[in-house]
Formats: C-alpha cells, sequence, structure tokens
C-alpha cells in the first residue's frame, strides 16, 4: 500500500511509526514544510522559564529516524495541492523549488493547526510574535533576553504558561484577556479568579475584557485595546488555534470552523483520505458531538489510530474527555469535561459542588488544601466534568474523572467506588468520593 503522510508533527509522527512497525512492506511517503518534526510546543513555557536547558530535547523522533523505519521522508517541502478524484499531491520543494506530484492509496492528513492572528493593525511587527512551533519558540527566546516587559495577548493555557514563566525570571509581565476571566475554556470563573490573583500576586498585571484592537510603536510596542493602551518592549500572541485544512476544503466534510469531520475510525468522507490531530475534529465525550479540542493528547491517539485503520476498520476511536493540566507557581490546575457555564450553555440542566479540604489528615505531617468543582447532569446524574486545583499533584485525579465521564458514570457511582486509603495520600473517602458525596447530598436536598 502507497500511503502519503501531509505533516509530521505529533499525528503525523506516530502516524508514520506505527504503520512502518505494523507494516514494514508499506510504501510510506511524509511532506513537512518544516525542518523538523515532533516538536512539542507544550514545553515552550518550560524553555522560556528555564526548567528546560535544551529547546532541542523538546522533539521526541527525527526524519533520520523515520527514515531508518522506512519512510521516504521530504523534509521543507510545501503542499501545495490535493487531489482526491485523481489521488495525488503535488508539492515544491521549499530548498530548489522543484514541484512533483506524486500519487497515493491512502493519504492522512496531520497538517495540525496554526495560531489564530487577529486581523489587526500593526500585527506585522517585529516585536509581535506568535508562539506554536519551534522556530517561533527561538525567535521569542532570543528576543525576550533582552526585552524585559512582555505583553501577552491571550488568557489561555498557552498564555497563562507564558505568564507565569516571564514572572518567574525577572520580566515585566502584561497578560490581555478579552474574556471576563482567564482559561475560560477548562475552568469556571471562581477557579479563574484564583488563578489571576495568584498572577497578580507574582506582579503580572492582568486586564480582563480588553481585547485587543492594533499595534503601534518603534522602540516600544503600544498594544491598543478597546479599554486603553498598553506599553512594552515584546508582545506574544496566544489567541487560540484553528484547523489548517485549506488543502481539502470543498473535498472532505468539515464543520464551521474548517475542521475535518471523521468517523469513529477516522476516516474522512473521501474512504480513502484519513485525518488525524489539531487538523479534525474529535468526539467530544460530555456533549457526545464533535468539537474542536486541539490538544497533543489527541493528536498522539488519532494518529495511531487513522495509521491503524487504513488498513482496515480495526480500532474505534473512543472520543476524548479533553483532559489536560498545567503547573503555576507550585501548584496543579487540571480539568476535564465540560465547565458548568459549558454545561449550561450546551443545553443540559447541569449543576456542581465544590470540595475544599485538605488532601490527607491534618495530623500528617505536612497536608494541603485541594479544591474540586464536580460538574454533573441534574436529569441524569452523569458526571459532565471537574476542575481541581492543589499545591499537591491532582493530575492524576483528573485522569480518573476522565475515565468516569467515558464509561458515563453517574454521582452515585464516584461517591462510593472503591479507592485506597493511606494517611499518606488521602483521608478514609478519597476526596474524588468526597466531592461525589457532597453532590449526592445537594440533589437529596433538591427533592
Amino acid at each position: 500500500m502507497k500511503v502519503i503522510v501531509v505533516g509530521c508533527t505529533h499525528a503525523g509522527t506516530v502516524a508514520v511509526t506505527q504503520i512502518l512497525q505494523e507494516h514494514p512492506e508499506a510504501e510510506v511517503t511524509v511532506y513537512e514544510r518544516h525542518d523538523n518534526v515532533s516538536f512539542l510546543s507544550c514545553g515552550i513555557s518550560l524553555y522560556l522559564g528555564g526548567q528546560v536547558k535544551r529547546l532541542e530535547d523538546m522533539f521526541y523522533s527525527s526524519p533520520e529516524q523515520l527514515r531508518d523505519l522506512g519512510a521516504k521522508v521530504k523534509m521543507k517541502h510545501d503542499v501545495l495541492k490535493i487531489d482526491a478524484k485523481a489521488k495525488t499531491v503535488t508539492s515544491a520543494d521549499l530548498v530548489t523549488t522543484e514541484l512533483t506530484t506524486e500519487s497515493y492509496d491512502k493519504l492522512i492528513m496531520a497538517t495540525g493547526s496554526y495560531v489564530v492572528v487577529p486581523p489587526l493593525v500593526g500585527i506585522d511587527n517585529s516585536r509581535v510574535l506568535l508562539c506554536k512551533d519551534y522556530a517561533q519558540a527561538q525567535e521569542i527566546y532570543k528576543t525576550a533576553q533582552n526585552h524585559k516587559h512582555v505583553a501577552i495577548v491571550g488568557g489561555g493555557y498557552v498564555g497563562v504558561e507564558l505568564a507565569e514563566s516571564y514572572a518567574d525570571t525577572d520580566h515585566e509581565v502584561t497578560l490581555i484577556q478579552s474574556r471576563d476571566q482567564l482559561l475560560n475554556n477548562y475552568v469556571d470563573k471562581a477557579l479563574a479568579d484564583k488563578i489571576a490573583a495568584m498572577l497578580t500576586d507574582h506582579g503580572v498585571h492582568v486586564y480582563l475584557n480588553e481585547r485587543a484592537q492594533a499595534f503601534s510603536g518603534a522602540e516600544q510596542v503600544v498594544v491598543e485595546t478597546n479599554a486603553g493602551k498598553h506599553e512594552a518592549d515584546l508582545v506574544i500572541v496566544c489567541t487560540g488555534f484553528v484547523a489548517n485544512t485549506e488543502l481539502l476544503r470543498g473535498q472532505v466534510d468539515m464543520d464551521r470552523r474548517g475542521a475535518i469531520i471523521t468517523n469513529e475510525y477516522l476516516q474522512t468522507s473521501d474512504p480513502d483520505i484519513y485525518a488525524a490531530g489539531d487538523a479534525c475534529t474529535v468526539h467530544y465525550n460530555p456533549t457526545g458531538k464533535s468539537a474542536y479540542i486541539p490538544l497533543a493528547s489527541n493528536a498522539v491517539r488519532q494518529g495511531i489510530l487513522a495509521a491503524t485503520n487504513i488498513f482496515g476498520y480495526i480500532q474505534k476511536y473512543m472520543g476524548t474527555q479533553g483532559t489536560s493540566a498545567m503547573a503555576i507557581f507550585g501548584h496543579t490546575l487540571a480539568s476535564t469535561g465540560l465547565t458548568l457555564s459549558a454545561a449550561k450553555a450546551a443545553g443540559f440542566d447541569a449543576a456542581a459542588v465544590t470540595f475544599h479540604e485538605n488532601y490527607r489528615p491534618e495530623y500528617m505531617p505536612s497536608t494541603a488544601m485541594l479544591t474540586i468543582v464536580l460538574v454533573y447532569d441534574r436529569a441524569n446524574r452523569r458526571i459532565l466534568g471537574a476542575q481541581l486545583f492543589s499545591k499537591h499533584e491532582v493530575a492524576q485525579s483528573a485522569n480518573t474523572i476522565s475515565v468516569c465521564i467515558q464509561n458515563q458514570n453517574t454521582i452515585d457511582d464516584l461517591a462510593y467506588v472503591d479507592m485506597l486509603f493511606q494517611p499518606n495520600y488521602d483521608q478514609p473517602f478519597n476526596y474524588l468520593n468526597l466531592v461525589a458525596q457532597m453532590a449526592v447530598a445537594q440533589e437529596k436536598q433538591a427533592q
């Protein structure tokens, strides 16, 4: 079988590896416009904050490794056209400008996403940078060394992580968010306000409800918003991502934002084209609907499954809960599934409870306060989501709730599911049991 993989970050890298490990006889060609593969953009903030010393350590594969597996790897090749009817791919060698057209039996679209660039005056200013790939990370690191006041536009995960990194490296930081809270896709406002207060306590200037409208200035960049102006030496734009799917527009089904729609085998509406990673939608289990959730965890799973299923309908995609976590000033913030506000917006009769207690007994030499917000559907008592915050490591507890959502468990299930008790780790009832018991009690009172 002749397979072409377009794009080689997370989904593309694992897809090529999976194909050639399971089917070494397959003829696999990879097209990648950059000079590297498998870059972990989630490590950029760790590098900028000095926790990771070498940006090159953020690669977990290389073109040479893929070639050693048997792949034909075409780096610095820009795919100009995909003809789904003719089953061909036309590309340009960015070094020689040579054009080539190649046929395929199956194609995996793994072109990922790109940073949403707002159509603003001054966005092309040399001191206004984007943050996603290896080259951008290098430029940010180089520029920030000599520019001490950094303004970050966008208060999602990337923006908040960058704000923490720069606050920890003796920079003055301004964080501008167009919504009334930070991290609006991950946590509800009460917890977001805690994060904002923590950033403020560490010297970050946080501005909410301010939308960037233009960039101006030479020696300093002026960020003009609907509420005023902010001066900085460097601006980093982190305003979200959009699927990079223009090559297949009009040839396969897409959602209204241009993300490719796939079936449970990662197959598009064209039976010979599969998609994985940020280029496509996911099946979002909390709602039972398609959604666009660009996460590396989704990409690697989808990449392996797409590579498996081009040889037949072998392994179904289970969907996702959008589980994620971040470390911030010695705390862990983790979330999975729907926030309460998102659940209500999706039409659920949703409710939430908040657990705020020490994660283990006070008689232990030390303990730490733990906050858990558990979101559930009052109609059928199913768990819809959770948010966790503590100095204690709670990321794996978010994974546990993710499994509960995946399996359509109820608050009653979680309230009494068997969990270990050992004073080093928790109370006689684990904190996940306890927050679920709070939800059960809340529903009893409402009857």
